[in-house]
């Protein structure tokens, strides 16, 4: 459903992606997960068409939507996704029923069509009581509900999230994360979500690409990356605790540590995803 192909996205001399190719399956729930900074909401703006990639292809369901190389694009609107913001960005000035109606009738649908889709979605969601408030009068909660109804309503076969749960309370945020995964299961859609919490990432998952520094340095199962680390970046920044690195020289089977001699209970490869053995 989903693919890169060697993705890049440079900023004057700085990489905020680098050299990124992953394939992502139909209906999967992806997590993009890594520290502040590491280029994954870049790569969600780049999905979403808010940014031209400098090199490298996206493709949607068979269908190139970004072509960096050839500094082309199909509009944002036209490539069958929709975005979920952090910040809500709902308009005050409509009701509920407005601001999930609004992008049905940019795309051309009758109004009693229209009804009945904003009608579906806000009851999916549980808010459908709140249809005729305004944004300033349901709480945070309820208006991240509101901008997830106004993103599945036009029935989008991608949907992207940007870091959706982080400006709610630590109870809300549990919660929510069981509605996305519902949701997710109602709709069917290929879903890409961004987060640095890695509690999110483990049980909302079926995918996780772990980004460091615009590079993606595993993607797997949440499964695979507990399991079989790749790298030392993922072992110490994915798992609850944390695994430690410990150095220790190659000696043949062995390996010495601080004078000592530990006896390897496998043979050691250069695919360690360290200097030594987790501990």
């Amino acid at each position: 459903m989903l693919e890169l192909k060697s993705l890049t996205k440079f900023f004057g001399n700085v990489a905020a992606v680098r050299d990124v190719s992953l394939s992502v399956p139909d209906g999967a729930f992806l997590v993009l997960l890594g520290p502040s900074g590491c280029g994954k909401t870049t790569l969600l703006r780049m999905l979403a068409g808010l940014e031209l990639p400098t090199s490298g292809q996206i493709v949607f369901d068979g269908q190139t939507v970004s072509d960096g190389d050839r500094q082309w694009q199909v509009d944002p609107a036209k490539r069958n996704s929709g975005l979920v913001f952090q910040s809500y960005a709902l308009w005050p000035h409509m009701t509920v029923r407005g601001n999930v109606g609004w992008p049905l009738k940019v795309a051309g649908m009758d109004a009693a069509a229209r009804t009945r889709r904003v009608d579906e979605v806000l009851a999916m969601l549980e808010i459908l009581p709140l249809a005729e408030r305004y944004p300033n009068e349901i709480s945070g909660g309820q208006q991240q509900r509101v901008a997830i109804a106004r993103t599945i309503a036009p029935k989008p076969g991608v949907l992207l999230f940007d870091e959706p749960l982080s400006n709610l309370d630590a109870k809300l945020r549990v919660e929510m994360r069981t509605e996305l995964m519902r949701l997710h299961r109602a709709t069917g859609a290929t879903a890409v979500y961004v987060t640095h919490d890695q509690i999110e990432a483990m049980t909302m998952a079926t995918h996780v690409a772990v980004v460091n520094k615009g590079r993606i340095e595993q993607f797997g199962t949440p499964q695979d990356l507990i399991d079989h680390p790749a790298t030392a970046f993922v072992a110490t920044f994915v798992g609850t605790p944390p695994n430690n690195i410990v150095p220790v020289v190659k000696t043949g089977w062995a390996g010495r540590l601080a004078g000592g001699i530990w006896a390897s209970p496998r043979r050691w490869t250069t695919a360690w995803p360290c200097s030594g053995p987790r501990a």
